[in-house]
This record gives structure tokens, C-alpha cells and sequence, in this order.
């Protein structure tokens, strides 16, 4: 995973928001945005945005049926991110 994806994903990651949509698409196999916009304090094109951010990032991936599009978590673009940055930092003694 290059560094750019490794930034992406960590932005994306990094807003409270989007880091609990993207543990609801994980809990429940697979969302669609107007589902996701009831349970959050959002408005259905801010969820949008969310979910665009988070499938930009390679976080998710998305279907189309009919009107909806439909996402799912995609857990290994997380696990290569999780390994990614433990080995950014083998070997480091001090960050000061």
C-alpha cells in the first residue's frame, strides 16, 4: 500500500462520523445510503459524501440496484492499512 492510499484511508478514518457509518456497513454486511442516513444524525447527501469518501479511500465497495447503491466494507483494504502503518514505524525509538 503506498503512502497516498495510507493518507487517504487515515482521513478518512479520522472523522467520527464516517468511521461509525463505515462500523455499521461492517456490522451489517452491506447498506445502502438512505438506510444509513435514519440511523445518523445526517442528511442523506452528507451520507452520500461520507460513503464517497470511504469508497474513495478503498474502504468500501458499491453496487448499484435500480435507485439504490449499495455498500459493503471492504475488511482488506483495512487489514493492508493496519500493516501498513506498523511497519511505517519498525525501528523508531523515539518520535521526539
Amino acid at each position: 500500500m503506498d503512502q497516498q492510499q495510507v493518507m487517504r484511508i487515515t482521513k478518512a478514518l479520522a472523522d467520527p462520523t464516517r468511521f461509525r457509518i463505515l462500523q455499521a456497513i461492517a456490522a451489517a454486511g452491506e447498506s445502502c445510503c438512505s438506510e444509513l442516513a435514519t440511523r445518523f444524525p445526517v442528511t442523506q447527501a452528507t451520507c452520500s459524501q461520507h460513503l464517497k469518501v470511504l469508497t474513495d479511500a478503498g474502504l468500501l465497495t458499491m453496487r448499484r440496484e435500480g435507485q439504490f447503491n449499495y455498500y459493503r466494507f471492504v475488511r482488506d483494504t483495512l487489514e493492508a492499512y493496519r500493516s501498513t502503518l506498523g511497519t511505517s514505524f519498525e525501528g523508531v525509538t523515539s518520535l521526539s
